[in-house]
């Protein structure tokens, strides 16, 4: 009876329907957001960068650059070195991929091409003492940074931001600014995310080059070059640890309320680059995601001045009275109903036409009854966060996967067909690493290093409630031992090591990815071995999928990719529900939480709900 039960828990109608037939690289039919629609290029994504370390003086490089598509051979060894062109293709609007409609040059960058920007900027007054700092928020893949001819800077990494101090390169009056991008997609090795040159299913159009915000910043030359915010709910304390260029000065933390008065204050005198302050406060406020309170901060360190804020409140699994393990918030059981959100737009691909679409996402979530977004194998703008803390929408982030493709039958195949694999299958064998994507030890050591970088990066966003690893074996290798050591990085969340299948045992979630299945919670197969620290939460993160086009909103009007097809919204609305309704009885088994599949369409895939180009929202009747 154990195998005939096995058998039918495999739905295999859904498997054979779940794959498209087209070829990939279908050509994709144009589509615009609203947001795309009305964008005004001279105030393209025009707000400050990063809400959690703002200074005033600063100046937004979005906008108009030149630039050229350059023929390359050999561009892998020849992009931190090569000479700029003497002539320029066109006009590229800065943040957007040269790939993206909203570039306007609609061109695909090749791995044996570079691709050069140039632009003029005006420099008409820079005190004697003050530094100017050029900042990139992301720039994909790797590049070489130019400022009047000279380097200022090289830069490998296509997610995370980076800068340069340009002071004694720029001059009063006319400066020029030249960024050479070398990015070779799945051709290379380099964390990635779904992006693909042949697009196809489940991966998406591949985008290149600058793709979220450019900006000068004018600071003394005394300043906060970065800092890391510590709140413990518990403890009632505040730790901030400052990084300074120049040390010797008072450096000043005020926490404010929403009303801007200060509640708490810590100053000391530094004698060195780095410096640690500690804040009393008695009863803090806590964030949850019903009234997601914020602190403001304010950093003083001789005349340079930062606004940023920060949030108390708990995240992780305790047991509920029956000794269940529980995803808590503030110490409460809180189950988590999730949407996996792959962050990317039709005109904008991995950019968002304008930040105000980002805020729509997230309410349109919120306004559905999500209270988590999985952000999935991509990292966001700081904004997107920022609007995630303010609005009170928990987020669970992957790290972006890398490495070679790995084969469809270890990926795909035999977690579908076989259950047992999810949790049987190693992951610290060089055979393995072959099998899943991750044979290359420079891809291991640029993933770990990306890894370590994206937590110090996100750390201090309440929002992010829980890191995800590895998504079904992408690029996995050892995944118990990388769990273990990026939870000594922060130990303030939990974790979940392998989502999908290829299970270690790791981790704080027993994470399974069920598309077709019948919806029950499984008994992690690991629970109760010795070396087991603790007992894991199980938690679906994946399901769903459900697939219904909306015609005259689709990429490929003659294509759909999902699990279970509906042509009808009103039938696909009351799947939606019934699938929902079983998910949340399980909670009573022991389930903590879901994520389901997902939030827009994207391309070919309509398991969306809203439609790839957001004027649609499926869950709303007309």
């Amino acid at each position: 009876m154990k195998a005939k039960r096995r058998l039918f828990d495999l739905d295999i109608r859904r498997v054979l329907a779940a794959r498209p037939d087209a070829p990939q690289d279908s050509k994709l039919t144009p589509l615009t957001t609203p947001w795309g629609e009305a964008l005004d290029p001279e105030r393209v994504l025009s707000e400050h960068p990063r809400p959690q370390f703002e200074r005033d003086s600063w100046r937004s490089l979005n906008g108009w650059w030149d630039y050229a598509i350059c023929e390359a051979p050999d561009a892998r060894d020849e992009w931190s070195n090569a000479s700029a062109p003497t002539a320029w293709d066109g006009n590229i609007l800065v943040p957007f991929s040269p790939e993206a409609s909203l570039s306007s040059v609609n061109r695909r960058l090749s791995p044996t091409q570079l691709l050069w920007y140039h632009r003029k900027v005006e420099i008409a007054d820079l005190s004697a003492d003050n530094r100017l700092v050029l900042h990139f928020e992301a720039v994909d893949y790797a590049c070489a940074v130019y400022v009047n001819g000279a380097q200022v800077l090289t830069h490998v990494g296509g997610y995370l931001p980076f800068e340069a101090d340009v002071t004694d390169e720029v001059r009063l009056g006319t400066n020029r600014i030249e960024v050479c991008v070398y990015d070779p997609s799945e051709q290379g090795v380099q964390p990635r995310g779904k992006q693909r040159i042949t697009r196809g299913n489940m991966w998406y159009t591949a985008q290149s080059g600058i793709w979220q915000s450019v900006w000068l910043e004018e600071v003394p030359e005394a300043y906060v070059a970065s800092m890391c915010v510590m709140p413990d709910a518990d403890a009632g304390t505040l730790e901030v640890d400052a990084v300074l260029t120049v040390p010797g000065h008072m450096l000043t933390v005020e926490l404010l309320d929403v009303e801007g008065q200060a509640v708490a204050q810590a100053s000391t005198q530094t004698v060195a680059n780095e410096a640690r302050l500690r804040l009393d406060i008695a009863q803090p406020r806590l964030w949850d995601v019903d009234e997601p309170y914020l602190y403001g901060l304010r950093v003083i360190y001789g005349t340079d001045v930062v606004r940023s804020y920060c949030a108390f409140r708990t995240v992780g699994i305790e047991r509920d009275e029956s000794g269940v393990a529980r995803f808590c918030l503030n110490h409460k059981p809180f189950f988590v109903r999730g949407v996996l959100d792959q962050g990317y737009w039709p005109d904008g691909l991995m950019t968002a036409p304008a930040d105000e679409a980002l805020v729509a996402d997230i309410e349109a979530m919120r306004a559905a009854g999500f209270n988590m977004l999985r952000k999935h194998i991509k990292v966001e703008p700081s904004r997107w966060y920022w609007h995630c803390d303010r609005l009170g929408m928990l987020v669970w982030q992957d790290m972006v996967s890398g490495g070679g493709i790995p084969g469809e039958w270890a990926s795909v195949n035999i977690p579908t067909l076989i259950r047992r694999s999810w949790t049987s299958l190693r992951d610290t064998s060089p055979r393995s690493w072959q099998r899943f994507g991750a044979g290359d030890e420079a891809y291991r050591s640029e993933w770990l290093q990306m890894a370590r970088d994206t937590i110090a990066h996100l750390v201090g966003h309440p929002c992010v409630a829980a890191w995800v690893v590895f998504n079904e074996s992408w690029g996995q290798f050892c995944s118990a031992e990388i769990t273990e050591e990026l939870r000594a990085q922060d130990p303030t969340r939990p974790f979940t090591a392998a989502s999908g299948w290829y299970d270690q045992g790791a981790g704080d979630f027993f994470a399974v990815h069920n598309y077709f299945r019948n919806m029950r919670v499984y008994r992690d197969p690991h629970a109760g071995l010795p070396w087991r620290r603790k007992q894991r939460a199980f938690i679906i993160d994946e399901f769903g999928g459900l697939t219904c086009p909306v015609e005259g909103h689709m990429s490929l009007p003659d294509i759909t990719y999902g699990y279970d097809a509906f042509d009808d919204l009103g039938a696909w609305r009351r799947a939606f529900e019934e699938l929902l309704t079983q998910m949340d009885a399980l909670e009573a088994e022991g389930l903590v939480g879901f994520v389901y599949t997902q939030l827009s369409d994207v391309e070919e895939e309509t398991n969306g709900l809203l439609t790839y180009d957001r004027r649609v929202n499926k869950l709303v009747a007309e």
